[in-house]
């Protein structure tokens, strides 16, 4: 077996196998690139037992302190539990307006972490459409190189192709171990989310 035809059965393992394990992790979700199940929104009734928070949402861009507090408290860079401090800090100094100024925290941390994820899953679709258009070129590529070696075509060609198939290989095979580790970020946005809104539950009581 020549390295050429070698190099096409493999591809068309390897693309098919891949193919065959987004199949089975993710059924029916679309272009999702992830072994986790996609969930598109999060479910603010779900997390948040407060009271509504529409209005808030309109307004806490309006208060300085609120988004300086949101931007630092949601950002993964601050320690959970540094954040989780500074909203008992900025509970204590709300003193009367403490609820009202709570509520108005959560839907700050709730708007930019929500926004922030949803972000996150739209670059994954986009990612995963990427990878199936890879996957095609992928076949396309390897057809050809099998077309190319029953036509027997000169070696020069062959090389050509089989080198030009290795290389969207790699790319596809990096590109696949990549995303594993972005498709962990929508889940730590959650868990960030969660933490900080039952530390702002708890400075409510």
């Amino acid at each position: 077996m020549t390295r050429a035809t070698s190099l096409a059965a493999l591809t068309i393992f390897f693309v098919g196998a891949g193919a065959a394990a987004a199949q089975q992790g993710a059924r029916e979700q679309g272009d999702w690139p992830c072994r986790q199940v996609k969930v598109a929104d999060l479910s603010l009734a779900a997390i948040w037992s407060g009271p509504p928070i529409d209005d808030a949402l309109k307004i806490w861009r309006d208060d300085s302190v609120l988004v300086d507090l949101v931007t630092r408290i949601s950002a993964r860079r601050t320690p959970v539990e540094t954040a989780m401090k500074l909203v008992e800090q900025f509970a204590r100094d709300a003193g009367a307006q403490r609820k009202e100024r709570l509520t108005l925290l959560f839907a700050g941390v709730y708007d930019k972490l929500d926004s922030e994820r949803r972000e996150v899953v739209a670059g994954l679709d986009r990612y995963g459409r990427a990878q199936k258009d890879i996957a095609e070129r992928l076949r396309g590529e390897t057809q050809k190189l099998r077309d190319a070696q029953d036509a027997r075509v000169e070696a020069e060609k062959l090389k050509e192709l089989s080198d030009g198939l290795q290389w969207d290989m790699r790319l596809f095979d990096e590109r696949r171990k990549a995303v594993a580790f972005v498709c962990e970020t929508p889940a730590l946005i959650e868990q960030r989310l969660g933490a900080l809104t039952q530390a702002i539950l708890a400075a409510r009581e």
